[in-house]
């Protein structure tokens, strides 16, 4: 999987974390629905810096995430540090729970504890449905 698919997948994950429709999303930030549309389902090629910032305040993900998604920056191995859950969410392409949203929001977290509650929730999640 590609960064671009990665990007797309990660910004609608982020914004059904929120309970926002790309309707709500247009209203927050100026940008219309159909480009959304466009940016969660990878049909821009280069999304707009612009954009991504507007996106990266509404939905609280790091804003050079965004832009290394989008292929704007390449981080180098010694930048790499702590990642919030974000950017497991955006790599995983995990569907975050409201609980998960806010986990991330709040708490920064190495790489290895973002899977490691990924997984957990994973878990939570298919132990719900065997019920």
């Amino acid at each position: 999987m590609n960064t671009a698919q990665i990007l797309g997948s990660g910004l609608r994950s982020a914004r059904e974390a929120r309970n926002l429709s790309l309707r709500q999303v247009e209203e927050a930030t100026g940008i219309s629905n159909a480009y959304l549309s466009q940016l969660e389902n990878d049909k821009v090629k280069k999304p707009s810096p612009h954009f991504l910032h507007k996106l990266a305040a509404l939905y609280d993900v790091p804003y050079d995430l965004l832009m290394e998604y989008a292929g704007y920056i390449k981080r180098s191995a010694e930048a790499s540090g702590p990642r919030t859950l974000a950017a497991a969410a955006f790599r995983s392409q995990a569907q975050l729970s409201k609980a998960g949203a806010a986990l991330y929001s709040q708490a920064q977290l190495t790489d290895d504890e973002a899977a490691q509650l990924l997984d957990y929730l994973g878990y939570l999640r298919s132990k719900n449905k065997s019920k």
